[in-house]
């Protein structure tokens, strides 16, 4: 029944949609557009993006998810029905769906997400930790007696976790994450410069310019924003030496979150990751810098998962086949809700 797998990451910034054995089959923003004169929904996703700081006062482009999980259910679902409609056209046989979640999601958050899926159309939904998936989707055999440790950098989380035998042994979850980034860009952009950026602009920087490695990357960005001393258009050139600062700041809290789990790992498992080194996973770990950042502080060699974006779907959607063998981070949890 793999053709009718579907696995969500359901992401603070993004939902990436996975069918099992066609991979990626959606990515798009955790965005949607509502008119509240009206109280209808007008685009999800790309269209929905599209308006973020270009709409009249009547009209909101919101993200119905706060630090991976659901901050706004009734959006949610409108979000989770409309990308899965997208991706799964068959009224024969309902899907069933897996979704990945944040290490430390609470039960009603969790029940929030079930919910949100079963009225989109699936007959079970399966829930599965974030750093679990992430590590599939990577191609890590972690059903093996042996160590693996993942540092999942979201765009509203960072979860953390050493893995073995199908199972979490140590794990953590911390709110530093891609956002977290772009929002103390935008802060230091504003201080600095005395200019105003939007929140695309100040991911733009994250992207392009920034670097939590001094000397090892160096970029230059013009970037337009408004002044506040003069409240019109402005120029403003930002170079990688500008932005240092404030993402040092956040890798070191990373890395501390890191170091914290690997303190608590028994000795066996730290062995096993000093020799194979730690995996970044995530959208937020193709920041510059970050593993070389990461393995000075950590004594541990740190690389980029092959697929460092999509590697959590892909897990999501994998995971449905591999459920018996996991131990932990995997649950049915379609009785919470009722079958259908």
């Amino acid at each position: 029944m793999a053709q009718y797998d579907i696995g969500i990451d359901l992401g603070t910034t993004s939902v990436i949609v996975a069918v099992e054995g066609k991979g990626v089959v959606l990515n798009q923003p955790s965005v949607v557009a509502v008119d509240h004169r009206k109280n209808k929904v007008l685009a999800v996703g790309d269209d929905a993006l599209a308006m973020v700081g270009r709409t009249p006062n009547y009209i909101s482009a919101i993200r119905p998810l706060k630090d991976g999980v659901i901050s706004n259910h009734l959006l949610t679902r409108e979000l989770i029905c409309s990308f899965v409609n997208k991706v799964y056209d068959s009224h024969l046989v309902k899907p069933r769906v897996a979704v990945c979640v944040p290490a430390a999601i609470t039960g009603i958050e969790s029940d929030a997400v079930v919910e949100a899926v079963i009225a989109a159309g699936a007959r079970q939904v399966y829930l599965i930790d974030e750093p679990i998936a992430a590590a599939l989707g990577s191609g890590l055999d972690i059903l093996q007696p042996q160590g693996h440790m993942i540092v999942d950098i979201g765009g509203g989380t960072t979860d953390i976790a050493v893995i073995s035998l199908g199972g979490k042994v140590k794990a953590t979850s911390v709110d530093v994450a891609g956002n977290t980034f772009d929002d103390e860009i935008l802060k230091f952009i504003r201080q600095k410069f005395n200019v105003v950026i939007g929140q695309r602009t100040a991911e733009e920087l994250k992207k392009e310019v920034a670097c939590c490695r001094q000397r090892l990357f160096m970029a230059t960005m013009e970037i337009k924003g408004r002044s506040l001393v003069t409240g019109l258009p402005q120029r403003v050139q930002v170079r990688t030496d500008d932005l240092y600062g404030p993402v040092m700041i956040l890798a070191e809290r990373i890395a501390a979150a890191a170091h914290q789990v690997l303190e608590r790992t028994p000795p066996e498992l730290s062995g096993d990751i000093y020799a194979g080194g730690i995996m970044l996973t995530g959208g937020g770990a193709q920041l510059h810098g970050l593993p070389e950042l990461l393995s000075e502080l950590l004594k541990v060699e740190v690389y980029l998962s092959p697929d460092p974006v999509n590697c959590v779907a892909l897990g999501t959607a994998a995971c449905l086949t591999l459920g018996p063998k996991l131990e932990s981070g995997f649950v049915d949890a379609t009785p919470r809700v009722g079958r259908r």
